[in-house]
């Protein structure tokens, strides 16, 4: 009863448009409220919700978030591309390969897909549609290079996982930017491919060695920026949160005194955008806390697990039908949504089976960046269409190889664990 309470009336909630943190929160109560089995007080949801954001590790998000605003706004992300660009522009199709490096380079910045996105496409996008790039072909380029945003640390999605489950933030991170330089090298494959059988525009002046020199000068304080991040945590010097609180802090010492394009009066807004994103992230995260404490408290987690157990699932077999599980929620459900709402529920089987826990990290946060290119709810396509102008169906159409090339690295990853473990 209560797990068709608790669960029903959140499907009929998100049926209805209501918000996924609004959504999780009204079904938590309706379950303590009209359950028969649960005699508890409502005054349990909101200390529930407290105790879901009280951990230092959450406040990386907002750090996090911030520092990405800050990057876009200071200049940072457009010597990125300039840098990129000079690295691979002489060859067939050189500047759809710095598209790829440069999300690769913000995506190591800003933890964010959908930031990615918008942030390189802006200024890539339109250059590129001019010197005869099939507008198509970019944009979807654009959508799945944008997912490189959540998998090369920082990802918020991994601190949120690593929140949930106790995981170390360093060795998700780890794990997770060698996924990430391997699924760049495959789309700059599939692009190098695509550039020679479309015949993609090919820029003849070669970029000197001066040149190459001047824009790597140009982009060391961006450059720096991932150095101060991963180096902070990977050497046990920093915290993940402290790590994200001096990104924030170079950010701000980057745009307002290195590059000088944030002015003291684009703080207000830079703060204002970025406090209405965090409070959207931890609001969902505090409300599913709740949610997931009841599923426990009630005993339906311990059924499920019980239930799986008795299928006698293999490791491999569980993990592939949580991937599919996971992709599924992902064309419905945003990213961050889809991991606070399963993971408590899924994760407790999958330690009964043995899973490594960077393993299953692995496949919740790049499951949930493919289910930003996947329609309905694909934000990475909506980023792509409003730099684009075009339908998403044609951008939908147009990153399908890419797209392609993207799932292939993801179920190595679900079916060789040592795939995410070998790193560590």
């Amino acid at each position: 009863m209560t797990g068709l309470l608790l669960f029903g009336s959140f499907a009929v909630l998100l049926i209805i448009g209501a918000p996924i943190a609004i959504s999780l929160g009204i079904s938590t109560m309706c379950a303590i409220v009209f359950s028969p089995e649960i005699q508890l007080g409502l005054n349990v949801i909101p200390q529930r919700i407290f105790g879901g954001l009280d951990s230092t590790s959450i406040m990386a998000i907002a750090f996090f978030v911030l520092a990405g605003n800050i990057m876009t706004k200071g200049g940072i992300s457009r010597r990125l591309v300039d840098f990129a660009n000079s690295i691979v522009g002489g060859v067939r199709g050189g500047m759809a390969i710095a598209l790829v490096l440069a999300c690769a380079f913000f995506a190591a910045l800003s933890g964010s897909a959908p930031a990615t996105v918008v942030a390189i496409g802006v200024m890539l996008y339109d250059d590129m549609i001019r010197l005869g790039y099939p507008k198509e072909r970019v944009a979807g380029l654009l959508v799945v290079s944008g997912g490189l945003g959540p998998v090369i640390p920082p990802s918020i999605i991994m601190v949120v996982y690593a929140t949930m489950t106790n995981a170390s933030v360093g060795d998700m991170f780890r794990s997770g930017m060698a996924i990430g330089i391997v699924i760049m090298v495959i789309l700059m494959i599939v692009v190098l491919f695509f550039a020679k059988k479309e015949k993609w525009p090919k820029v003849e002046k070669r970029v000197s060695m001066k040149e190459l020199g001047v824009s790597f000068v140009k982009a060391i304080p961006a450059l720096m920026l991932p150095i101060i991040i991963l180096g902070g945590i990977y050497s046990g010097l920093l915290t993940p949160t402290e790590s994200a609180a001096i990104a924030v802090v170079w950010s701000l010492i980057a745009g307002m005194f290195i590059y000088k394009e944030v002015k003291l009066k684009d703080l207000y807004q830079i703060f204002l955008d970025s406090a209405k994103s965090s409070a959207m992230i931890l609001f969902i995260i505090a409300t599913s806390t709740a949610f997931a404490w009841l599923f426990a408290f009630s005993g339906i987690s311990a059924q499920l697990v019980s239930f799986v157990i008795g299928l006698n699932l293999n490791p491999t077999m569980f993990c592939l039908i949580v991937a599919i599980i996971l992709l599924i929620f992902g064309t419905f459900l945003e990213g961050i949504a889809t991991a606070v709402l399963l993971v408590p529920v899924l994760w407790p089987i999958a330690q009964s089976l043995g899973i490594n826990v960077i393993h299953f990290g692995m496949i919740v946060s790049i499951s949930n960046v493919i289910g930003t290119m996947t329609p309905p709810v694909a934000v990475n396509i909506f980023s792509a269409a409003s730099v684009s102008k075009l339908k998403m169906g044609a951008i939908a159409k147009g990153q399908v190889p890419f797209f392609i090339g993207y799932v292939a690295i993801f179920f190595l990853v679900v079916l060789f664990p040592v795939f995410s473990t070998i790193w560590l």
